[in-house]
């Protein structure tokens, strides 16, 4: 399951682990972690799908930043239409089958992945109009972005297709069926699953961190140097959109690297406070996807004025929307 993310403790082959008892960790996982995902589920569904609706109805989607952020939502939505089916793995074992072992593993990292490049693109494309001025002709910015999106749709999609082909069933110890990352030689399986940890902490964490410290750190001083209010709010909502990605993703990559010298130094091998440090840092990690409406709800003062509309078009008669719309426009 989740194949980087996690390692599964409950259902480990290694007869050392059983010296130690952990009987309430896997109680704790079995309930913490299906609540906390139907949580994230319910929520991110609920929140992006309202985001969606208000871009559709209010706002000109004729804009990079627009552009952008509605692929995001769709990266966050596929992310977290993955939890259920991982909720019920926690809970019991895999019941879904091989084939959609494949698939929800898939659509997991295929909504990781974009979630990542959107973000890390969202960051170059402010670099580039504010720290070197870049501006073209509206159209060719939309052409530009539509584009770039295709791009990293693909790139997205061929990265994730290894997880679809590896990712399979398998029995434990215990007889219950799991859905991890297989390798082709059993004896390789746990190297495997370090490179591939260290693959993803690199490529999706680290060079993607890197990039945003030192496009922000360029766009902070260019903007105290000048007078760019305008193009300052629309830095900040995407500043925060992937600051708060990279909050909830940091301390699950620290508890990860802890485990992974512990299981290598074979050290405090009965200490389950790590292990229980792991389910909640990888849930809230999972939250991520829920960020967005929360910050459109916080900072975007327009969505939250066509929301309140949209809401007031469900809820009051047609007169008294016809009157609001007028007085709205005579102040204006």
């Amino acid at each position: 399951m989740e194949t980087f993310m996690y390692d599964d403790y409950n259902s480990t082959d290694d007869p050392l682990i059983f010296l130690c008892e952990k009987e309430e960790l896997m109680k704790f996982g079995s309930i913490f972690v299906p609540v906390s995902y139907c949580l994230v589920f319910i929520l991110s569904l609920t929140g992006n799908a309202l985001i969606l609706i208000v871009m559709a109805k209010c706002e000109k989607m004729a804009s990079v930043t627009n552009i952008f952020i509605l692929n995001l939502i769709l990266s966050d939505m596929l992310f977290s239409l993955s939890l259920p089916f991982w909720a019920v793995y926690h809970f019991s074992h895999w019941i879904f089958g091989e084939i959609m072992c494949k698939i929800i593993s898939w659509v997991f990292f295929l909504g990781f992945y974009s979630s990542v490049m959107f973000l890390t693109l969202m960051t170059i494309d402010r670099y580039l109009a504010i720290v070197h001025a870049l501006s073209t002709a509206r159209h060719h910015r939309i052409r530009y972005a539509t584009g770039a999106s295709l791009v990293i749709w693909f790139l997205s999609l061929a990265a994730s297709i290894p997880e679809f082909i590896f990712s399979g069933e398998r029995q434990n110890s215990n007889n219950d069926i799991l859905c991890e990352e297989l390798s082709f030689m059993e004896h390789h399986y746990h190297t495997w699953k370090q490179v591939s940890f260290y693959q993803h902490s690199i490529m999706f964490y680290l060079v993607p961190l890197v990039i945003i410290i030192f496009c922000y750190s360029r766009i902070v001083i260019t903007i105290r140097k000048s007078s760019l209010h305008k193009k300052c709010r629309v830095v900040k909502l995407v500043f925060f959109i992937v600051l708060l990605f990279f909050l909830c993703w940091t301390p699950y990559y620290l508890i990860t690297f802890i485990l992974y010298w512990q299981n290598i130094l074979s050290d405090s091998a009965c200490d389950t406070s790590v292990d229980y440090a792991y389910y909640i840092c990888r849930s809230i990690a999972y939250f991520h996807c829920c960020v967005n409406p929360l910050l459109y709800t916080f900072l975007g003062t327009k969505y939250r004025k066509h929301l309140s509309y949209l809401i007031k078009k469900k809820c009051l008669p047609v007169k008294t929307i016809q009157q609001q719309d007028l007085s709205m426009r005579m102040s204006a």
